[in-house]
Order: structure tokens, then C-alpha cells, then sequence
């Protein structure tokens, strides 16, 4: 009769729950925020405890936390590492492997640092030295030469290196100053007081419409601005200078008379057909309607795109 007792307590009976842990007992179990391990399944893994999170990211494998504060510091070891929870800084401890390799990491470390700042002056000074160049060679396109050269031996030293780079750098400002926008707005504001203008300007004054007759109805001057156009275009004048010289006052014997009336001849020719060209774009621009969406204006706009 006690053994049929003891039998029938213990098997388990359906009332019966799950004995229930305490919490203390299950904040203190171990439990690995990066490979979500726990104590039971690796008994011989060393555990940390690097930060002030509770709870189930309290604890962390040591070689687990070793790998993430790798992959953060990105194969250095300076970096400062926190936790990504309470952003507490991680206490990260070296040994001590003597004088040598401390020189070597001071050394190693100032490199790395001093690095940007020397690649830097290395893109300055090539930058400078370009300049320089560019400068003597213009000297050379614009005077000629053997009169360049002539002028650069007998020049002060100090002078060619603050002188030559300063050519192009003069080039590049002279070409942001945009004169042919000066001009377009005196013609369009002064000219078309006069009758006769109208009839002798190579382009129309008026643009016309009653839909643009109003000045706030009319769109804005586009005035685009590019960097490279602008150094292309400002690096090249020199060269395009000379080859007009040559073109169009072949007969003067001074080389510098060539050059410089060459070009102010290509400014203004280049300046004139910018002046023609931006007015006729803003006339297509104040001209431009906007149609409806039938199927015949749906015909004629993509036969129209077809042909361009």
C-alpha cells in the first residue's frame, strides 16, 4: 500500500505548473547578447560583465565581445569602444610588451595621424608647382620664346615664384567675370527706347506675346555656372589667343601684339555670339505655350521629337 502510494505522487498530475524561478535567479543565469548563447551550452567559455546593462545583456563571452570590439575599432587598437545599449566605454586593457613596441606604436600612431595632413601639402604643392608651370609657359606663348625665356633668367627668382602662379589664377578670375550678361541687360533694358534699334540689331528686342507681357510673367536669365568650363576656358585663352594673333595680325613682328589683340579679338567674338545666343534662348523660353492633351497635339509634339 505505500509503495502504490508513493507511485501514484510521483507521477505528474495535470494541476500541477511548472515550479516557478525566481527573478534574481534569472537575472544572474549567463546569457550572451552576441551569439545568444547560454552558461549551459558552453560550461568552458569565459565570461564578462564590461558595462552597467541589467538584465539579459548583462552578460557576454569574452572571445564574442573580443570579435565585435575588432570589427568597431576596424583592425586597430586605439579606438574607443561603448556599449551600443548604455554607450558605457568599454575598459579595454594591453599588456605590457616592452619600451620597443611602445616607441613603435607612438611612432605608427603619429604616422597615422600626420599622414592626411602631408598628403595634403604633397596636393598643394603639386597643385603650386603646376601653376608655376602653366605660368612660365604662357610667358612663353604670350611674349614669345626666346624673349620668355630671356625675361624669366633675368627675373628676380622670387618674383617668378610668386609671379608665374599667379597667371593662371588670374586667368580663372578674369574668366568668372561675366560681362555679356552687362551687355544683354543694357540692350534689352536701354536699346529698345530707340525705333530704329529694332531693324539694326542682328536679334528681336520684343518677345512678343500677351502672355509674357507682364515682367512677372516673364522667366528669369539662365545663367548657368560651370566649374570645369569655367578652368578649361579660362587654361586654354592664352593658347587661343596666340592662334588668332597669328591668324588675323600675322603682320605685326612683336609676338605680345599678336597675342593680346588675338584675344580680345576672340573675347568679343566669343561675347557676341554668347550675347546672340542667350537672347534667342530667352525669346524660345518667353515664347514657349503650353497645349492641350489631345490626340492631334500628342501626334504633332512626338513627330516633332522624332525629327530632332
Amino acid at each position: 500500500m505505500n509503495n502504490e502510494t508513493r507511485s501514484q505522487n510521483s507521477l505528474p498530475s495535470p494541476d500541477n505548473e511548472p515550479p516557478v524561478i525566481p527573478l534574481s535567479q534569472r537575472e544572474s543565469s549567463r546569457y550572451c547578447w552576441v551569439c545568444f548563447a547560454t552558461e549551459e551550452e558552453d560550461r568552458e567559455a569565459a565570461w564578462v560583465q564590461p558595462c552597467n546593462c541589467k538584465g539579459t545583456t548583462k552578460w557576454v563571452h569574452q572571445a564574442c565581445l573580443q570579435r565585435w570590439v575588432d570589427e568597431k575599432q576596424k583592425g586597430g587598437n586605439v579606438g574607443k569602444v561603448t556599449c551600443p545599449q548604455c554607450q558605457t566605454e568599454y575598459i579595454i586593457v594591453f599588456p605590457n610588451m616592452g619600451t620597443l613596441v611602445l616607441i613603435l606604436d607612438t611612432v605608427d600612431s603619429f604616422i597615422y595621424k600626420g599622414c592626411p595632413f602631408l598628403a595634403a601639402g604633397i596636393v598643394v604643392g603639386a597643385v603650386y608647382w603646376c601653376a608655376v608651370t602653366y605660368g612660365a609657359i604662357t610667358v612663353m606663348q604670350v611674349i614669345g620664346q626666346k624673349e620668355g625665356l630671356i625675361i624669366m633668367e633675368q627675373a628676380d627668382p622670387l618674383i617668378l615664384l610668386i609671379g608665374l602662379p599667379a597667371i593662371p589664377v588670374a586667368l580663372v578670375l578674369g574668366k568668372m567675370i561675366n560681362w555679356e550678361d552687362a551687355v544683354l541687360n543694357f540692350i534689352r533694358n536701354s536699346l529698345p527706347h530707340f525705333p530704329l534699334v529694332k531693324h539694326v540689331l542682328p536679334f528681336r528686342i520684343d518677345v512678343g506675346p500677351a502672355e509674357a507681357s507682364r515682367e512677372n510673367d516673364l522667366p528669369p536669365i539662365s545663367n548657368p555656372v560651370s566649374a570645369t568650363r569655367i578652368l578649361c576656358g579660362a587654361l586654354l585663352l592664352p593658347t587661343i589667343a596666340n592662334i588668332f594673333g597669328k591668324l588675323f595680325y600675322d603682320n605685326y613682328k612683336s609676338n605680345f601684339h599678336k597675342t593680346v589683340l588675338g584675344g580680345i579679338t576672340f573675347i568679343l567674338l566669343k561675347g557676341c555670339f554668347k550675347i546672340y545666343h542667350k537672347q534667342q534662348q530667352y525669346i524660345r523660353q518667353c515664347q514657349r505655350k503650353i497645349l492641350d492633351y489631345t490626340e492631334s497635339n500628342i501626334a504633332t509634339y512626338i513627330r516633332n521629337r522624332s525629327s530632332e
